[in-house]
């Protein structure tokens, strides 16, 4: 978010997690991130259309009837962005997580 705020269209990260790349990648399939590279230590991402993205704490576990609640507490309207969560299958998007009826761990939203 400090990146787009300066209007800045490339980010380098000195470190990163298998997490970070995990949310990079479902971020890169929604639209939020143009690309992401991986070059031993060093992480470059290139921001695509991003509004907003911030991660959730505390990190809530919720089931799949509570999933909506979230949803409209944390995103603008109800078909714009998505929020992570984290499940007992991976990491994957809210609309996802309801659709094979998986609770789970709230980690971060985009939109």
């Amino acid at each position: 978010m400090n990146a787009s705020r300066a209007k800045k269209t490339k980010v380098e990260l000195k470190r990163h997690s298998k997490l970070l790349i995990s949310i990079l990648a479902i971020a890169k399939l929604k639209g939020q991130i143009r690309n992401y590279e991986v070059n031993g230590q060093m992480l470059k991402v290139e921001i695509g259309h991003l509004n907003k993205c911030n991660s959730i704490k505390p990190r809530f576990t919720v089931t799949v009837p509570e999933i909506d609640k979230y949803v409209k507490r944390y995103l603008p309207a109800k078909n714009i962005g998505f929020i992570i969560v984290s499940t007992s299958k991976g990491i994957m998007t809210h609309l996802t997580a309801i659709e094979k009826n998986l609770g789970g761990c709230l980690l971060a939203y985009f939109y």
